[in-house]
């Protein structure tokens, strides 16, 4: 069922295959209360890390809308599926199917090669396959002071041993860097202002209206992956942070953005765009807010990509159903401001969990519009390959439903290559000055950079 010729590795433990396939991979529930879930949420990383696929999603106590739990652990690969050229959606709707189960795991943003007529021949330091994903034996929820273990069947004895063995876990890290870290932009200065100038004069001409530009800062260095992470949680507390393992392969994420969400027929995309940095004095720092707010700049950034949003959902939504929520709200985080609005929909019957998220990828918040165009000029213009950053992680729940993150404010590392990544942009717009708009990359890249450098 799954050719060679699209790069997949689906890997079985034989002896439960049939079995699994008639009961669907029924789990085994078992409900603990704690008194400190800081750091039991610590240990239970800590021990995870040891495994080889691991992917942990968090909201940091971030109020927000929306939410199915406060955090969730998904470890150890019963099967799984690794992509590395096109084909990648119908791969992956074939084994959401197969499992029948919760499956967790990572959307590049390369895969909008398998949507369109597009490519991607820029550098790429790190060597992420395009869509990962795995079928977890042991998964964790937190919903306030209680935790959900659910394990599949035939690993459900091993939940006591295992909580013996996550609270027994000594907290306590090194950060395994063996020089000091160099980071060092992909894209010079000059280049990138450059670069936006001609982005400008395809949007004067008329070729697009908005495009999201990126650039790469990169290392050549070996880190403790997870003492880093917590480093980047310290500093931004995002409400979609993930921490995602595969191999010898790390996201470490500290988004504060939602790519989509699905819950029955109803999808929420919630886009950014819209950045201010935030001040220390309180008074300057509600000013830059309201500045923000009413930033007819950031506002029209954020509408143009509305208005993306809703024509994507519009294609696989019941006729009258797409809505606009809420339109630039406006939101404070750690490093930052934002703002943010909120576009839902009722999906179609006839739309299946992969559609939905096929007509809508990548995220209109991380190409620009018209979609297409600006895809082909960032290509063009970027001198790295975005990989995992633009894309998205989450996860897919045996009903139907799904909910990821946009991967941005991200640290990626392939620890084979000792080669560290993150990426940042902005929206550039025929309003855009190009210095501030570099400077805004700054803004975004600071909480990154304090974590790896400090």
């Amino acid at each position: 069922m799954y050719s060679k010729k699209v790069g997949v590795y689906f890997k079985y433990l034989f002896k439960f295959t049939f079995q699994y396939k008639l009961f669907h991979f029924l789990r085994t529930d078992h409900h603990i209360k704690l008194d400190n879930i800081k750091e039991f949420k610590k240990k239970l990383l800590q021990w995870a890390n040891a495994f080889d696929k691991v992917v942990w999603l968090d909201s940091n106590e971030y109020n927000q809308a929306h939410s199915s739990f406060d955090a969730v652990l998904a470890v150890e690969g019963l099967s799984s599926i690794q992509v590395d050229v096109d084909q990648g959606f119908q791969v992956l709707e074939d084994f959401i199917k197969e499992t029948s189960d919760w499956v967790f795991g990572y959307l590049s943003y390369d895969l909008k090669n398998d949507i369109e007529a597009l490519y991607s021949s820029n550098f790429d330091g790190l060597g992420f396959s395009d869509l990962v994903f795995f079928q977890p034996k042991k998964i964790f929820m937190f919903h306030g002071d209680e935790v959900i273990v659910r394990y599949l069947n035939e690993f459900s004895h091993l939940i006591h041993s295992d909580l013996e063995k996550i609270n027994n876990q000594h907290l306590g890290y090194t950060n395994h860097t063996s020089y000091k870290i160099n980071i060092v932009p992909r894209t010079s200065k000059e280049s990138y202002l450059t670069k936006v100038n001609i982005l400008q004069s395809h949007i004067n001409r008329g070729d697009i209206y908005e495009a999201n530009f990126c650039q790469e800062f990169y290392a050549h260095a070996n880190i403790d992956p997870l003492a880093t992470f917590h480093k980047l949680q310290e500093r931004s507390t995002p409400p979609f942070s993930a921490y995602m393992k595969n191999g010898k392969q790390f996201s470490l994420s500290a988004s504060p953005e939602r790519y989509l969400k699905k819950e029955g027929e109803l999808v929420i995309s919630q886009p950014i765009k819209g950045t201010s940095k935030r001040s220390a004095n309180l008074n300057e720092d509600a000013r830059l807010k309201k500045d923000l707010e009413s930033n007819p700049k950031e506002r029209s950034e954020n509408v143009m990509i509305v208005d993306l949003v809703r024509n994507d959902l519009s294609r696989i939504a019941k006729k009258g159903s797409v809505q606009v929520d809420e339109l630039c709200g406006s939101y404070t985080f750690a490093q930052v401001h934002h703002l943010i609005s909120t576009v839902t929909a009722k999906i179609k019957d006839d739309y299946s969990s992969v559609d939905v998220i096929r007509s809508t990828f990548p995220m209109g918040s991380m190409t620009g519009a018209p979609k297409i165009a600006a895809m082909k000029l960032i290509e063009e213009l970027e001198d790295s390959k975005r990989g995992l950053y633009s894309g998205a992680i989450g996860y897919f729940t045996p009903y139907g439903d799904f909910d990821f993150n946009v991967v941005i404010r991200s640290i990626l590392y392939n620890q084979d290559k000792a080669y560290v990544s993150f990426s940042v942009g902005s929206a550039i717009t025929s309003k855009s000055c190009p210095e501030s708009e570099y400077e805004e990359c700054l803004v975004k890249a600071k909480a990154l950079r304090e974590a790896l450098e400090n």
